[in-house]
């Protein structure tokens, strides 16, 4: 089990500081490539990204269901599932408001789709931060 944690824990921290490059760097410059250029460069950033944190966010929520349903020894029984919860609302922001707006801003750039997509990011990076404060809390607790 705790090699399964070890990976939950890795591709947690890992897609955090993804998150937080992407909300606050990457996304903001969407607005400066030229018009004529976005179509090209929202192709490349999706398909790129994508393999990126495609099979973290797959290692995150697949171990964080394994930790939910299988206990742990030296964690509690609640704290797995909040994890679970957290890896799956990233998963939700991603289907049903990340890759609309991708999908709008495939065809050019558009203001509102964009405004959408970085609002909407919040949600995520905010997700990813907490489950990145409960696997350090893990940590602290496996190693203290």
């Amino acid at each position: 089990m705790y090699l399964i944690l070890l990976a939950n824990v890795a591709a947690t921290l890992l897609m955090t500081g993804v998150i937080w490059m992407v909300q606050v760097v990457h996304y903001p410059l969407f607005a400066l490539v030229g018009r004529e250029q976005f179509p090209a460069y929202e192709y490349a950033h999706s398909a790129s990204i994508t393999l990126l944190v495609m099979p973290l966010m797959l290692v995150e929520l697949g171990t964080a269901f394994v930790l939910a349903l299988s206990p742990t020894p030296g964690l509690d029984r609640l704290t797995p599932w909040i994890g679970l919860v957290l890896a799956a609302a990233t998963w939700g922001v991603t289907l049903f408001f990340s890759i609309p707006a991708h999908n709008t801003l495939s065809g050019g750039f558009d203001a509102a789709a964009h405004a959408a997509l970085v609002s909407s990011n919040w949600l995520r990076t905010l997700a990813w931060t907490a489950h990145s404060g409960l696997v350090i809390y893990w940590l602290g607790r496996l190693l203290g």
